[in-house]
C-alpha cells in the first residue's frame, strides 16, 4: 500500500482533527473517501456531458448529400 504525504497549515491540522473527532472518524480512511468521491463525482459529471452531448447529436436534422446539393442550388 502506497504513504502520501500532505501539507496543511496548523490552523488546517486543528479543524480537521476538530472534524474527525466529532464525527469519529480517523484521519486516512476520511481522506481516501473524499479524494475517491470527487474522482467519482468528476466522471459522473463527464458521463452527464457526454450524454447531453449525445442528446443533441440526435436531435439535430440529418441531411442526405441529395438534400444538401438541392439546397445550395448546385
Amino acid at each position: 500500500m502506497a504513504t502520501i504525504s500532505l501539507r496543511i497549515s496548523s490552523d488546517e491540522e486543528k479543524l480537521l482533527q476538530t472534524y474527525l473527532a466529532a464525527h469519529n472518524l480517523n484521519i486516512s480512511s476520511f481522506i481516501r473517501q473524499v479524494v475517491f468521491d470527487k474522482i467519482e463525482d468528476d466522471l459522473a459529471l463527464d458521463e452527464k456531458r457526454i450524454l447531453r452531448a449525445r442528446n443533441r447529436i440526435n436531435k439535430e436534422k440529418h441531411y442526405s448529400h441529395e438534400e444538401v446539393w438541392k439546397e445550395l442550388g448546385v
